[in-house]
């Protein structure tokens, strides 16, 4: 791990530009260890036993959080993806939302989720569980929200990601844990092969907004039916794979991911989307456990509703209103690599 600290303790680790303390918080059990930072409920830092790498990418330097552009390991909320225009109409009513992302609204504005500080209520040794009061009218958002963060160890290797939030207006909410995923032995996670549950995507345009139609991956660069690595796409790769046109009750198998020595994430979601981005425009910085950050370092696997959701009619709804409850609920499920296996250089450019 980064360095010694005991499951279930925390820690000051930065300062907010507020003046506000950033802490982390330690968790072991199952087979897994992992470093979450109150800021933006990132996942920091996540190991195996006995795999000598981090499984997702995370700054050797705190403080990286709070320049960083690429999400990294935060939630990402209030609406999670992107909203053309930064526009959307609700019950009749047109609102507009902070324009962070050109001319469109991504990822919940300059200061979403994943750019805020999340509180700790509780602590263990498997277990914590962060919130975080998004008041009416940040971003342009209507309603008062709480949203609710649980990370659990569970065994056997399984990290489990509750995500849940109420209000007291009608909103959007479509929250979504953006980890870069990097299973790899070395530089570049396009070595890794993918296989989704996803027959189809959600096209869009050059600035990637969707455009209504939901289209086969079959012919595309986004088929992964078959499991296959991320560089025989051939293809820069930010796209909404559908799962299914709504949310599952209790989770079911998305995707999983494997690297050419065999260690491999499962993921199963209650989610109707998921999407994959190959990092491409990740930032370059020193990471925890010596792997560095940069292009095409790490994968992102992000459960959600599908992007734009709410001004494409046939789209899954994100919309949340009073005395509802959003839940979302993923599960990673990591296997050590497989004895003997090798593992192969990372691909060209």
């Amino acid at each position: 791990m980064i360095d010694r600290l005991a499951p279930g303790a925390r820690r000051r680790v930065a300062t907010a530009p507020d003046g506000a303390e950033i802490e982390e918080v330690a968790l072991a059990a199952g087979g897994l260890a992992m470093r979450v930072l109150t800021f933006g409920a990132a996942i920091r830092d996540l190991r195996l036993d006995g795999v000598d790498r981090p499984l997702a990418l995370g700054f050797a330097d705190p403080e990286d959080y709070l320049r960083d552009a690429g999400h990294v390991g935060v939630v990402a909320g209030r609406c999670a993806n992107r909203i053309a225009q930064g526009r959307f109409t609700l019950d009749g009513a047109e609102r507009a939302l902070e324009r962070n992302h050109g001319a469109h609204h991504l990822h919940g504005g300059a200061q979403g989720f994943g750019r805020r500080l999340w509180r700790i209520e509780a602590a263990t040794a498997e277990t914590v569980a962060l919130s975080l009061v998004s008041n009416d009218g940040e971003a342009g958002y209507p309603g008062r929200v709480r949203a609710r963060c649980v990370y659990r160890l569970l065994r056997p290797a399984t990290l489990r990601v509750e995500l849940t939030a109420e209000t007291n207006a009608p909103t959007l909410m479509n929250l979504a844990q953006h980890a870069y995923f990097a299973l790899q032995d070395g530089p570049d996670a396009r070595v890794c092969a993918l296989h989704v549950a996803a027959d189809a995507y959600t096209p869009t345009d050059a600035e990637l907004i969707p455009t209504g139609d939901v289209a086969p991956v079959a012919g595309t660069p986004f088929d992964f039916r078959a499991a296959r690595p991320l560089a025989d796409a051939g293809a820069p790769l930010d796209v909404n794979l559908v799962l299914s046109r709504t949310r599952a009750a209790a989770p079911r198998f998305a995707a999983r991911l494997s690297a050419p020595d065999g260690l491999a994430m499962e993921l199963r979601t209650t989610e109707p989307g998921l999407q994959l981005y190959d990092g491409a425009h990740l930032g370059r910085a020193e990471g925890v456990g010596g792997r560095a950050l940069g292009p095409h370092a790490g994968v992102c696997l992000e459960p959600q509703c599908w992007p734009d959701a709410i001004n494409h009619p046939g789209f899954p709804s994100p919309i949340l209103r009073p005395r509802e409850t959003y839940r979302q609920i993923t599960e990673l499920r990591f296997a050590p690599p497989t004895p003997g296996r090798a593992a192969p250089g990372a691909p060209g450019p």
